[in-house]
């Protein structure tokens, strides 16, 4: 059942979008101001709630956590969800703390061990805007997807906003599967999405093909996600590639 979401800003203290995702439907850049029309962006919207924890609170109490021989990082990530999470309905907050997720998971500093040629630091800009502007698409707890917008499959929609060529695009999505194949990503990647409570869940089933992926809470039924993802996909992808 489709809800109503009124139209949002979010103001970004230490970065502006570029303005290329005007292309975008529903989606205004302007300065440091990047607005939403729901009704124009989303291609689903049936809920207006998502679970968050606040950054710092994150940076403070959950980035220095370590894994013990007896504690998984999982299950301490787990519990300090329980402990810390709360429901927001502002989306405008949602993509604020996304974009500090983001940008700690692309932050320059990884350059140097991405082990994928021709990555440069507004390559790492790019992924950390696409990812952002994900942190608003959702799948329930029951496996449904509640929430799309036409940045869940971010290959297609970096390509049409940054004009990237096919094997830019493949080269992102290197990196992007990076966090779940390099361990101290996957680590940083585990942390770091507490603050949209849950974990990383990747579209894709056995190699990188740009399925995007979404945080889920843990303890989400996979099955149903996975079964809307590949009813839904081709619909999906086929709008973004319109525009």
């Amino acid at each position: 059942m489709t809800v109503t979401l009124a139209p949002f800003t979010v103001n970004l203290v230490d970065h502006r979008f570029d303005p290329r995702w005007n292309r975008i439907p529903g989606l205004e850049v302007k300065g440091a101001s990047l607005s939403i029309e729901p009704d124009d962006y989303f291609f689903r919207l049936e809920s207006t709630g998502w679970r968050v924890i606040d950054w710092d609170t994150v940076t403070t109490e959950m980035l220095p956590v370590e894994e013990s021989s007896d504690l998984a990082l999982e299950q301490k990530a787990l519990t300090f969800i329980s402990d810390h999470v709360r429901t927001t309905h502002d989306p405008a907050e949602v993509l604020a703390i996304a974009w500090n997720v983001y940008s700690y998971l692309f932050r320059e500093e990884h350059l140097p061990t991405l082990d994928v040629p021709g990555i440069t630091a507004e390559h790492l800009r790019i992924l950390a805007e696409v990812s952002t502007l994900t942190a608003l698409n959702k799948v329930d707890q029951d496996g449904r997807i509640s929430i799309v917008g036409p940045a869940w499959f971010f290959g297609d929609t970096a390509r049409v906003v940054y004009d990237l060529d096919e094997p830019t695009v493949q080269a992102l999505d290197e990196v992007f599967h990076g966090g779940l194949f390099n361990e101290n990503r996957r680590i940083e990647s585990v942390k770091a999405h507490t603050a949209l409570g849950g974990r990383l869940v990747h579209g894709c089933q056995s190699t990188p093909s740009q399925k995007g992926g979404v945080v889920a809470a843990y303890g989400t039924p996979m099955d149903r996600f996975r079964d809307e993802l590949a009813q839904f996909r081709d619909a999906w992808i086929t709008a973004v590639r319109s525009f």
